[in-house]
């Protein structure tokens, strides 16, 4: 996936992913939260990251819970196989450093 970070709001998500909020929303959480803490910044300014989602439409609940209120212009790729996201993205910079 691929989103634009909400830039002044990124310490706020850093800090609720720090106090492990995210890991006990159900049935998403533990998904979405390895997915942030391993997001990537693209040179666009883009952040992206693979995540799991068996929703339709994609991300619906992480949306509604997280990440409408961190990033705007949501994009979701189908990926195929779990990891090759993460396999595409390895050589980018970690969206918190």
């Amino acid at each position: 996936m691929k989103a634009k970070p909400v830039t002044n709001k990124l310490t706020q998500l850093r800090e609720r992913l720090d106090s492990g909020e995210f890991s006990s929303m159900s049935p998403f959480g533990m998904a979405l939260e390895r997915g942030l803490r391993d997001a990537r910044i693209q040179p666009d300014g883009y952040a992206t990251w693979e995540e799991e989602d068996y929703c339709i439409p994609p991300l619906a609940q992480e949306r509604m819970a997280v990440l409408d209120k961190y990033f705007s212009n949501l994009t979701v790729d189908d990926i195929g196989e779990p990891g090759r996201g993460w396999k595409q993205i390895a050589n980018l910079p970690s969206l918190w450093k």
